[in-house]
């Protein structure tokens, strides 16, 4: 190729006047100048996500969590797959720690965990009762279900009716070893009757102004806690008190109205502790090390005794000491100090993970929904399982006075089971009726896909709804 060439090249608006030295070669002809490569040097195009270039392996191990804890699903198997573990563990150290306060008592040894287990029977079926029901059917059951508590808490300050255990009359007797507590039916009854009364108000738009907002919900509320406290029961009056909180604070009451109606319940709560000698002697065991006089801190130090004799990993399923007569109640108020000799820390932390994840899946139903009965009714469950787990807890930890309430779906009792897996029963039924969850499980029901892969031509377009692709050139 001559210069006049490459001058007509370049006039032209040609390639290029200098040639690649592949071309040159075949084409004979010489290059003046040295050779360039034949090959340019390759590019390195930036990573997807601003530029950054692809993280290793642990940044795509993170990425796919986050994406199957934003999937529609995952509050229903968190709510599902704890209650079910909770209550299954739950079982096992009802059983374990039960033993030998059934051989005192006379009993057959798997005398509480026979019954606990019909209890976990009936409640796993008001749990898939829960489930099927219609949101329109619960808050239609709010009402008979408040009657019914009311008159059931009356009947117990009876005579001849009511049943007094541990000094508190809160029980009735139903005939043979059955006995039923109303004040743990009240606890549902208050969280779908408050539901669905704070809803009806939401829609009129009624629930900014205070009267509203507080009338009749506040004096049904101090009812409930009037009868409670007939019988003696603070620590069920203190979930009571947290369920009706958490309703008022998911109604969106001002903070002015919260704080008041908080003080009011605490100078109220102040006066009945300081006329009780047995609740201020709980108040004073709160941090105790040693017994004092009397014995009066006795339950407390050997709560504390029992968990730090568990170390890591516990002394075994079944070898807890304490459970041999020195810690009194160990299968019902104090069934995490076994769970902690037995199972270690490994065991009790399993147990708040547990509940955190529970706790965790309610709020983010709660969160989600567009019903605001099903915003105050999830608010409501989560409020009542949560803080009653944190009172329970802490009293074994010797961080609460020990209030006497049982730790949900896992201690002994079926009158606080039954109510307690209907409540979680609802937030399963909440959790599923999200129009992303509903999809989710249709496409579950008709598709049946090989383990750890996706149906063909289904995507995630969002975690709403599932997009099937389109084919190309389709509009």
């Amino acid at each position: 190729m001559t210069a006049r060439s490459a001058d007509a090249g370049r006039a032209g608006g040609g390639s290029s006047a200098r040639p690649r030295a592949g071309s040159a070669a075949r084409a004979g002809g010489r290059v003046s100048g040295p050779a360039r490569p034949s090959r340019r040097p390759a590019t390195v195009r930036p990573a997807r996500g601003g530029g950054r270039p692809s993280a290793g392996g642990p940044q795509r191990l993170l990425d796919r969590l986050k994406r199957a804890w934003d999937r529609p699903l995952t509050a229903y198997y968190l709510i599902l797959g704890g209650s079910l573990l909770i209550t299954v563990l739950g079982l096992v150290m009802v059983y374990s720690a039960s033993q030998i306060k059934a051989l005192q008592s006379g009993l057959a040894p798997s005398y509480f965990f026979r019954k606990q287990l019909l209890a976990a029977v009936l409640g796993g079926v008001l749990l898939l009762i829960a489930t099927r029901m219609p949101v329109r059917l619960h808050r239609t059951l709010a009402y008979p279900l408040l009657a019914g508590s009311v008159f059931l808490m009356c009947l117990v300050q009876i005579p001849g009716i009511g049943v007094a255990v541990n000094g508190n009359q809160n029980w009735i007797n139903l005939g043979g070893p059955f006995q039923m507590q109303p004040s743990e039916f009240a606890k549902l009854a208050l969280v779908l009757w408050g539901a669905d009364l704070l809803a009806r108000k939401h829609d009129k738009k009624l629930l900014v102004q205070w009267k509203h907002l507080l009338v009749p919900l506040i004096p049904v509320a101090f009812l409930l806690l009037g009868l409670i406290m007939l019988g003696g029961d603070m620590g069920t009056a203190i979930i009571l008190t947290a369920i009706l909180f958490g309703l008022l604070w998911l109604a969106g009451a001002p903070t002015r109205l919260f704080v008041g109606v908080l003080g009011t319940a605490t100078v109220i709560g102040a006066l009945l502790i300081k006329t009780s000698a047995n609740r201020m002697s709980r108040l004073a065991c709160i941090g105790a090390t040693d017994p004092g006089p009397g014995d009066q801190c006795w339950q407390a130090v050997h709560g504390i005794y029992a968990l730090a004799s568990g170390g890591f990993f516990g002394s075994g399923l079944g070898a807890s000491m304490e459970k041999w007569g020195e810690l009194p109640e160990p299968h019902t108020d104090f069934i995490f100090a076994i769970t902690g000799e037995e199972l270690g820390l490994a065991g009790t932390l399993s147990v708040l993970a547990l509940f955190a994840a529970l706790g965790y899946a309610g709020i983010r139903v709660a969160g989600r929904t567009e019903d605001p009965f099903v915003r105050y009714a999830a608010g409501g469950v989560t409020t009542w399982i949560t803080a009653q787990a944190v009172v329970n807890i802490g009293a074994v930890l010797g961080l609460l006075p020990i209030a006497g309430v049982p730790l949900p779906l896992f201690s002994y009792g079926g009158s606080a089971l039954l109510p307690t897996m209907f409540a979680v029963g609802l937030l399963i039924a909440f959790a599923r009726d999200e129009p992303a969850a509903r999809a989710a499980l249709a496409a579950l029901a008709t598709r049946k896909p090989v383990f750890g892969r996706k149906p063909a031509g289904v995507r995630w377009k969002t975690m709403r709804r599932r997009v099937k692709k389109r084919p190309s050139g389709e509009r």
